[in-house]
């Protein structure tokens, strides 16, 4: 399926999620909490997850537009760190181009790492292992990142894990690694 494709499917299935994440937690007692920052965010990340496996995959559109930022950030993050690092003596102009330049090499070096490192398309990250991974990553980032409340964090981190399933379930390759 492509991007269209699968963001649609994010897209539709979400208020079912959402029912599902009610049932759960009224019946199963698991300690969801649904609240409007929640379900908002919820909604992004699950959509978002119903694409992400496609990561692996040099012409999709995910792959194609996470590439630049990861790079903006590491080369925002390098020239963040070396800034007072770098002197000329007095503070002269060439401080900061000096330490952006670094920063522009860096980033470089992340465009041509980020794709030498991931998997061939359709593997491993097209698995149950990477939903879960995804699922984690959000919960964490959410409860110690964004400081959400363990409940919402706990239902983000559900509803990444199965935008990111969704997708394997529409691919018809749902495997465990």
């Amino acid at each position: 399926m492509n991007y269209n494709g699968h963001v649609l499917s994010g897209l539709l299935t979400y208020p079912l999620v959402v029912l599902f994440a009610s049932f759960l937690k009224h019946y199963a007692n698991i300690p969801f909490e649904l609240s409007l920052m929640a379900m908002i965010f919820g909604y992004g990340v699950y959509v978002l997850g119903a694409d992400l496996p496609d990561l692996d995959h040099p012409e999709a559109l995910i792959h194609r537009g996470i590439k630049p930022i990861v790079s903006v950030f590491v080369g925002s993050a390098v020239f963040i760190r070396i800034r007072d690092y770098v002197s000329f003596g007095n503070e002269t102009w060439m401080d900061g181009g000096v330490a952006w330049v670094v920063g522009a090499l860096f980033a470089v070096g992340a465009w041509y790492a980020f794709s030498a490192m991931l998997p061939k398309h359709r593997g491993i990250v097209h698995s149950l292992t990477f939903a879960t991974i995804y699922g984690l990553s959000v919960f964490a980032l959410c409860r110690h990142g964004l400081v959400f409340k363990f409940g919402e964090a706990l239902f983000m981190g559900f509803v990444a894990f199965l935008g990111y399933v969704l997708h394997l379930i529409v691919d018809k390759e749902v495997k465990l690694i």
